[in-house]
């Protein structure tokens, strides 16, 4: 959904939507400093244009410099993801994953994989629009997201009992790692992977071999593969 006009984009900053992000016309001033700030500190991103961007993205060319972009997607919360007392349980966690396209594939991948859900970070990562719901198969409308400060996330998932992996090289083989019970992997984005503060929280950290000459995967890639060992793990009992 689009929101425009300057009044209109402030206003919408004070909501509880989910805001996407907001263009906003190169060099512009006066309230759009305002506007800029507050998105800012919501964790909210800015992408600065041309005008004639914005003027072909405006419906009634009444965009007076800014365009915002939420969605209506009902995120759940952390508590339920993590769930009480079952004996296995899988989360996925998402370390600044910033393109749509990987964020609606590691959806789809985790509920395919059976995860209980997936915690996105509050800033400085992709949300579920729509694009992100149609590049997920629909997968975005079955499986719950939460969005959480990761750190946090880690903790909390800690406390509850999970065993909280991140994915990123350098780590021991995910195949000699015994994945049962309540598990956690968090994987990093797209070009940063795992911050290392996150790292250090989590319980270890788990590589996938390479043997070609590239020397990464594709983060939702990556994570098809871990997923899945935690369920081959799970058959084997």
């Amino acid at each position: 959904m689009k929101t425009e006009g300057r009044n209109a984009v402030w206003e919408l900053l004070k909501t509880d939507k989910t805001i996407e992000k907001i263009m906003m016309e190169r060099g512009a001033q006066g309230s759009l400093g305002r506007i800029f700030a507050e998105a800012r500190k919501r964790g909210v991103r800015v992408q600065f244009v041309d005008r004639a961007v914005l003027d072909r993205e405006s419906a009634e060319k009444r965009h007076q410099g800014v365009i915002a972009y939420s969605t209506d997607f009902v995120y759940a919360d952390l508590s339920e993801i993590a769930g009480r007392d079952e004996k296995d349980r899988l989360v996925v966690l998402c370390d600044g994953i910033e393109d749509v396209h990987n964020l609606g594939s590691i959806l789809r991948v985790a509920e395919c994989a059976g995860a209980a859900g997936v915690v996105i970070p509050k800033a400085n990562g992709a949300s579920v629009t729509e694009a992100v719901v149609r590049i997920s198969a629909g997968a975005a409308e079955h499986i719950p997201v939460a969005k959480a400060p990761v750190n946090a996330a880690v903790d909390e998932l800690k406390a509850r009992g999970y065993w909280v992996y991140a994915l990123e090289a350098g780590g021991e083989s995910i195949y000699k790692t015994r994945l049962t019970g309540r598990i956690a992997l968090v994987v990093g984005g797209e070009d940063s992977g795992v911050r290392r503060l996150t790292r250090e929280k989590c319980d270890g950290v788990l590589s996938i071999p390479l043997f070609g000459k590239v020397n990464s995967l594709n983060a939702s890639v990556a994570l098809g593969i871990a997923v899945y060992e935690v369920v081959r793990a799970r058959s084997d009992g």
